[in-house]
């Protein structure tokens, strides 16, 4: 995979800003996850089934891995962000350090999400990282991330990629996934987003 060094330089800015508000942001998040996110996460643990393996881009507080081991399901945490790892430790969790980017993903998993955190992928890099996901899923493995509507892109602190989701439907399909449904909804901020559920050909 060719990585630029823009797209280096602007994904460790997001990794840094995010070291620097990381405690700040895990006691702002809701623990608990939106209705139609709920709703995505139970079709996920039911999609890996009782034991299954699930692999969390991006896990941030792990309120959501939380929610799926409640479920009955094992979660591999992981983050780019050292200091979530801490904070989840602290609470006796374990995760691991993974940039979905140039980090190998390994698999196969029963499922995998990656819930507000592909927004900071470049758009020149999206679709390597959606065909990483795609092959560290077992046939029949499921799909679940979120994105934000919108055009372009924004560099700064945390360089942030919209996406329409017609487009973003384009670019699952061409990573060799089915995508079997997908949501849009405004967050509490008047954000826009769209959640979609994919799934691997068995």
């Amino acid at each position: 995979m060719h990585i630029s060094s823009t797209s280096l330089a602007d994904t460790q800015c997001t990794i840094d800003s995010y070291e620097g508000c990381a405690d700040d942001y895990s006691r702002i998040v809701d623990p608990f996850p939106a209705p139609s996110l709920e709703a995505g996460l139970r079709q996920v643990a039911i999609a890996a089934g009782k034991g299954g393996r699930v692999l969390e881009i991006g896990s941030g507080p792990g309120w959501d891995a939380d929610f799926l081991e409640a479920q009955g399901v094992l979660v591999r945490r992981t983050d780019a962000t050292q200091r979530f790892l801490e904070l989840q430790a602290a609470r006796g969790k374990e995760g691991e350090l993974l940039n979905v980017i140039t980090d190998n993903l390994g698999g196969p998993y029963d499922a995998v999400i990656a819930l507000c955190v592909l927004i900071h992928v470049p758009r020149d890099q999206t679709g390597q990282v959606l065909e990483k996901i795609a092959a560290a899923l077992r046939p029949g493995g499921v799909f679940l991330v979120t994105m934000r509507d919108g055009d372009g892109e924004t560099r700064g602190a945390y360089h942030m990629t919209y996406w329409r989701r017609d487009d973003f439907a384009l670019c699952i399909k061409a990573a060799g996934l089915d995508l079997e449904w997908d949501t849009y909804r405004m967050s509490r901020n008047n954000e826009a987003w769209h959640t979609f559920y994919a799934r691997r050909p068995g």
